[in-house]
C-alpha cells in the first residue's frame, strides 16, 4: 500500500493494549484518509499470527449476522465463514471497519467486552462521529477503549524522511544548543512537511520525489472527497453551511486575532445559524477548536470561555492547500505572507502535540485584547503556556505578561531559533513540537 514507508506511533499504544489485563475493544476515531485502516492491518500483521478484516461497507451481507444475534461466541463461529484465516483467541487480530454502517455489530462490542474479552477486536469507521449522530446509535460508554488517530505528524514525517536526524533527536538526554547542520536539516525538512502535511499518500508522493503537482493534487483529491462526504452524511440544509464554514478557515486564521468570528463566513452569519455546522466539523475530524480560558486555573476546563474560540484545521497541508497557498511560498525562508505564515505555524504545532495530550484539549489565554499565548495545556499536575512563533522573530510581551501574572514554573516557545533553556523558558525549534514530552521530562528534571 502506497504509505506502508511511514511508521506510525499509535501502533506502539496497540501492542500496549493487546497485553493489558482489563483490555476493552477499540474504537478508532479520526479524519479520513490518515491511515487508520492501514494502521489497524498493520499491528495485525506484526503482532499476531492471524489478522481478519471485516468491511461492513463493502461485505453488507455481514449485517443479517448480527441481526441475528448477539452471542459473542455464535457471532465468532458465524464471522469464520466469512474469511480464509482462523479466529482464534489471543492469536487473531478482529477488525470491524466501516462498523457505523451496522448499527447492531457497534452494538455488539459491548458483548464482547463483557463475555469474550479473550478477544482482540479493533473497530473503525470513517465520520464515526458524524455517524453515530445522524443514525442516533449509543455508543458503548465504559465497554469500549476511544482512541483518536490524527494525521502524520512532523516526528513520523522526519523519521520516513531523515532518519539520522531523527535518531539524534530521539537520543538527546539534555536540553542543548543543537548543531547547526542539525538545524539547517529540520528546517529543509519541516518546511516539506508543511507542504505535504500529515497525509500518508500525500507524505509519499513528496518523499518518492513525484514532485509538486503530485502533492497537490493528492490533497486536492482529499479535499474532494471531504465535500462529497459533506453530501453523503449531512443534513441537506447543513451541506451549505458545513462548506462555508470550512472554506471560511483560511479567512478566520489570517487574521492577526485568530479567534473565530461568525461574520467571515457570511455577512450577518450568527452563531445559532452556524454551530450545528462547526460541529460536523468537529465529529467529522476535519477541525480542532481550541476554546479561550479566562485563566490558566487547574483544571483548565473549569475556566473555559464557550463563546471565544479558535479553529485550526486538522492537517497543516489540506490547510495549505484549501488557502491555495502556493507549496514554493511555504519552501522560501524569507517569503512574507504575514499572518498566514504565523496561522500555519501554529496548526503544525498543534498537529504535533495534540497525539501527545492523552485526551486533554489545548486551550489559549488572552488579556483584554494586548497579549495572547497561542497554546495553554494542562501537563499532569502543571499548567504550561506555550508560544509559537513563524520564524526567528519572538519579538512581543505577551509570555512576559503571562509571566508576569500567574509565574508559572515552566513555559515553552516553539520558533525556529535553536534549543535552549534560560530560567524557566524552554525555546524549542517548532519542528520539535512533537518530542513535547522529552522537553517535559527534562525540564522537570531541571527545576525540581
Amino acid at each position: 500500500m502506497w504509505y506502508m514507508k511511514i511508521e506510525r506511533d499509535i501502533i506502539n499504544l496497540f501492542k500496549a493494549w493487546k497485553e493489558a489485563p482489563d483490555r476493552k475493544p477499540i474504537l478508532l476515531k479520526g479524519a479520513r484518509q490518515i491511515g487508520k485502516t492501514w494502521a489497524m492491518e498493520s499491528f495485525g500483521k506484526e503482532c499476531f499470527k492471524y489478522c481478519v478484516k471485516f468491511d461492513f461497507d463493502r461485505q453488507p451481507e455481514l449485517k443479517s449476522l448480527f441481526e441475528i444475534t448477539k452471542d459473542p461466541k455464535r457471532l465468532i463461529k458465524e464471522l469464520t465463514l466469512y474469511c480464509e484465516q482462523p479466529i482464534i483467541a489471543g492469536e487473531t487480530l478482529v477488525i470491524f471497519d466501516e462498523i457505523q454502517e451496522c448499527e447492531e455489530a457497534f452494538n455488539s462490542l459491548k458483548y464482547f467486552c463483557d463475555e469474550a474479552p479473550q478477544y482482540h477486536i479493533i473497530a473503525a469507521g470513517s465520520l464515526l462521529g458524524v455517524a453515530v449522530k445522524k443514525r442516533r446509535m449509543t455508543v458503548p460508554v465504559g465497554k469500549v477503549r476511544i482512541i483518536n488517530m490524527f494525521p502524520v505528524t512532523f516526528k513520523e514525517f522526519l523519521r520516513a524522511s531523515d532518519v539520522r536526524t531523527y535518531e539524534y533527536i530521539n537520543s538527546l538526554d539534555e536540553i542543548r544548543h543543537l548543531p547547526e547542520i542539525i538545524m539547517n536539516k529540520l528546517r529543509t525538512e519541516y518546511r516539506r512537511y508543511q507542504v505535504s502535511g500529515g497525509m500518508p499518500e500525500a507524505i509519499v508522493s513528496l518523499l518518492e520525489d513525484k514532485g509538486v503537482g503530485e502533492v497537490e493534487s493528492t490533497l486536492q483529491g482529499i479535499l474532494d472527497l471531504y465535500e462529497l462526504d459533506f453530501a453523503k452524511y449531512a443534513e441537506p440544509r447543513e451541506i451549505p453551511r458545513i462548506h462555508a464554514v470550512w472554506h471560511s478557515l483560511p479567512a478566520q486564521l489570517s487574521k492577526e486575532n485568530r479567534k473565530f468570528v461568525w461574520k467571515v463566513i457570511k455577512t450577518g452569519a450568527r452563531s445559532k445559524d452556524y454551530e450545528d455546522a462547526l460541529l460536523w466539523l468537529e465529529d467529522a475530524g476535519m477541525i480542532h477548536r481550541i476554546f479561550s480560558v479566562s485563566k490558566p486555573g487547574m483544571p483548565l476546563s473549569a475556566y473555559e470561555e464557550t463563546d471565544a474560540f479558535k479553529v485550526y484545521a486538522c492537517d497543516c497541508g489540506l490547510l495549505r492547500r484549501l488557502a491555495h497557498l502556493p507549496a514554493t511560498v511555504v519552501t522560501d525562508p524569507i517569503a512574507n505572507y504575514t499572518e498566514f505564515k504565523g496561522a500555519m505555524a501554529e496548526n503544525a504545532v498543534l498537529q504535533s502535540i495534540m497525539p501527545l495530550l492523552d485526551d486533554q484539549k489545548p486551550y489559549y489565554w488572552t488579556s483584554s485584547g494586548t497579549a495572547e499565548v497561542e497554546f495553554v495545556i494542562q501537563w499532569d499536575d502543571e499548567i504550561i503556556p506555550v508560544e509559537v512563533k513563524a520564524e526567528n522573530n519572538i519579538s512581543g510581551n505577551s509570555l512576559a505578561v503571562y509571566t508576569k501574572k500567574y509565574s508559572p514554573r515552566c513555559r515553552m516557545r516553539f520558533s525556529m531559533l535553536n534549543l535552549q533553556y534560560n530560567g524557566g523558558m524552554l525555546s524549542s525549534p517548532a519542528p520539535l513540537a512533537g518530542w513535547m514530552d522529552k522537553w517535559m521530562t527534562l525540564l522537570r528534571r531541571i527545576t525540581e
